[in-house]
Formats: C-alpha cells, structure tokens, sequence
C-alpha cells in the first residue's frame, strides 16, 4: 500500500468535514464532526467545522467557489469522480480521510464480484480485469447490472446453495435477502429498484453458515500510519434486526509488514492476505483511485455442504464504523514513540445500558429511524 509523507509535509491550516452523501443521520454526522476535531489535533490544523459550498472561506476553488489554506477534508462519503477531486484540491491520501474513486460503482461492493458473462451489462469504467484478479480472495458471487442477469447469476448460484441478495447502497449489514429457492429468488429480485440496478449494480453471493467477520486496514494521518486486523460483532437495534456492533482491532503502528510481526492467529493472517491482494487490484485497475482510510471485511465460515471458506465482501474507503478505533489508536501513537501496538474497540449499542467500562462516549441519541443509539470508542495496551 501507498507509503506516507513526513508531518511537517501533510501540516493543514483548516481541517474540514464534508457531506457527501443526501442524508446522513445524527449519530453519523456527531462521530464525524467529533473525529474530525482529532484529525485536526493531530495535523496541528484548525478545525473548521462542516464546510459549506454556499459560503466557503476565500482562497481556493470547489465547485466554481473557493475556500482557505491547505484544507483536509473529512467526508462523510467517498468522492466519486477525479472531476470533482480536482475541483476539492485533493490530490493523494494526504489531503482526505477516506478515499477517491474514478467512477460511482467503485465505492460500493459491486466491485467484488466479476459479471456473468463477457456480454452482461457494466457500467462506464468497469474493470474485468480486476474481477480476474481477486477471484480467489472472495467469496462464491457475482455484480449484475439488469434483472436478467441477476436472475441468470442467482440461479446459477442456487445451485451449489443458498444465495445471499446484497444491495449495493446499503451499510451495517442492512436490507440484505437471503434466498433458497427460484421463487425465493424471483421475489426478491421484485424488490429491487431498476433505476438504482442499472446505475449501481446488486451483488448476488454465496451464503456462509457461522459466519465470524474480520476488519482488515490501513489508515494514515499526518505522517502516522497503522495498519490493523480485528473482528466485528453484531447486535440487535431497537427494530430487532441484526446489525453491526463494533470492531474490535489489533493495531500496528506502520504498514502490514509491522503488523504481520505481532502474535495473529492463521486466520488472521490470511484475512489480511486476501485484503492485501484486493487493495493491491482495485490501485492497478481503477486510474485515480487514493485512500488514506483502506477497510476491508472479510468473512469465514462454512457452506451448507461443509467447506470452510473465506473471503473478502467489500471495502470501505470512507469514514466508517471502525473510524474511531482508527483515530484513537493514532492519538495514542502520537502521544508515545515507543508504542509499537495496541488494542482498539468501538461499541455500537441500542437501548438503554449501562456504559461500557473505560469507554468514551462518541455519541447518544434518538435517531428518527432507529430509534436510542449510543457510540463508544476505547484503546487498550496490547496484550490485554
């Protein structure tokens, strides 16, 4: 993965965050405006809070507008399309949290998965090669861009075992279908939006029995760089549905090569094996991608035939779940040269609770649509 500039190179006068996405809801926007400040802290920058296209501060030019300094932006979303990179100044990971990607579907899972067949439907920008080349690091699936094919695709998955349906916008684990049968598949095919279809793509993917979640990534900040590997839970929200819990993280200060040091397990290791052969695919395949924030999910479990498998689901190249970990564990690298590696957490709970021991609190509030919700981010010494 990309190497890092020194920090007196990536100093920033203003950091500041930027809504890249229609909606964002309050718990989103709180954590982001709260990770944004540290970035800030460790950039030795101004926070300049959320910036606005309408009333920039004078300077330098987004969107036919200008704004102040060496800006670094915090988005909520990755940025899709050079165009609109060039007209932020965003240049390399050293300008952003998160990620830049040359065209829509790039940012979302449909990546992962090659199409069905050499003629089946893509959009502007798609990379066969890059499905070529991952192949073995993710699961049993295909992207399709048309009901026909997903139909096609799904059926000839059915075939070996259940299917899981994966619409390509959603997060958390949300709006996914599992699908046993042809009827089971048609109906929620039924469910799909075309016009969201056609532009985004929807993932068909083999459905995995005990199934246990690994985060694998790299962050860089001013000069610092980790690079991690953990597990995610899941919990139930306030509707009962299970969602994502938190991620919790064996940090390293450094690339993969200072993590593949530390004491991991077998499994660990090879889900960082498959994450680091996907990263290294999308920067070949994709001109103009960047990302100071790379996250990966990779699963392992088994198929209803028995076979143990693994592989990666998506990447996230954005301000995420695992984000406040991130940030806490670069502080603490800051704060001590000599800390090597260390143990990162971050909780989501739903409801009433009580808070969880040497925790900090990111965020508690009633979200409109789901309801209580309380963000928790902690760090520990490594080993415990």
């Amino acid at each position: 993965m990309a190497s890092h500039e020194s920090s007196k190179d990536a100093r920033r006068a203003e950091v500041y965050v930027l809504s890249a996405r229609g909606s964002e809801p309050e718990h989103e926007r709180a954590v982001h405006e709260e990770l944004a400040r540290r970035i800030a802290a460790l950039l030795g920058a101004r926070y300049g809070g959320r910036y606005d296209a309408a009333a920039p501060p004078a300077g330098r030019a987004y969107a036919g507008r200008a704004y102040a300094g060496r800006a670094y932006f915090v988005p909520s979303d990755t940025i899709v399309g050079l165009a609109n990179a060039r007209q932020l100044k965003l240049a390399s990971e050293h300008d952003l949290f998160g990620g830049i990607v040359p065209h829509p579907f790039v940012a979302t899972k449909a990546i992962t998965h090659a199409v069905l067949r050499e003629d089946s439907r893509t959009p502007a920008g798609w990379s066969r090669r890059f499905g070529d080349e991952v192949r073995d690091s993710v699961l049993s699936g295909y992207s399709a861009f048309t009901l026909d094919d997903a139909l096609e695709a799904g059926e000839a998955l059915l075939s070996a075992g259940p299917v899981r349906i994966k619409p390509v916008l959603a997060t958390a684990g949300r709006g996914q279908i599992l699908v046993e049968s042809r009827g089971e598949l048609l109906a929620a095919l039924e469910r799909q939006q075309g016009g969201l279809l056609e532009t985004h793509g929807l993932v068909l993917e083999e459905h995995l029995e005990d199934v246990k979640t690994y985060s694998v990534g790299r962050v860089a900040v001013g000069g610092l760089v980790a690079s991690y590997v953990g597990t995610q839970s899941l919990t139930r929200d306030n509707h009962g549905e299970l969602v994502y819990g938190g991620s919790t993280l064996t940090v390293a200060r450094g690339e993969f090569e200072a993590l593949l040091l530390l004491a991991l397990s077998e499994e660990e290791r090879l889900a960082i094996a498959k994450a680091r052969r996907y990263d290294e695919a999308a920067t070949r395949c994709f001109a103009g991608f960047t990302a100071s924030r790379r996250n990966y999910d990779i699963a392992g479990g088994s198929s209803r035939k028995g076979e143990i498998r693994c592989g990666v689901l998506e990447q996230s190249w954005r301000i995420g779940g695992a984000s406040a970990a991130e940030i806490m564990a670069l502080q603490a690298f800051a704060a001590d040269r000599d800390c090597k590696a260390l143990r990162a957490q971050t909780l989501e709970i739903f409801g009433t609770h009580e808070a969880p021991e040497g925790a900090q609190k990111l965020f508690q509030g009633v979200d409109p649509d789901i309801g209580l919700i309380s963000k928790y981010v902690r760090v520990q010494a490594y080993g415990n």
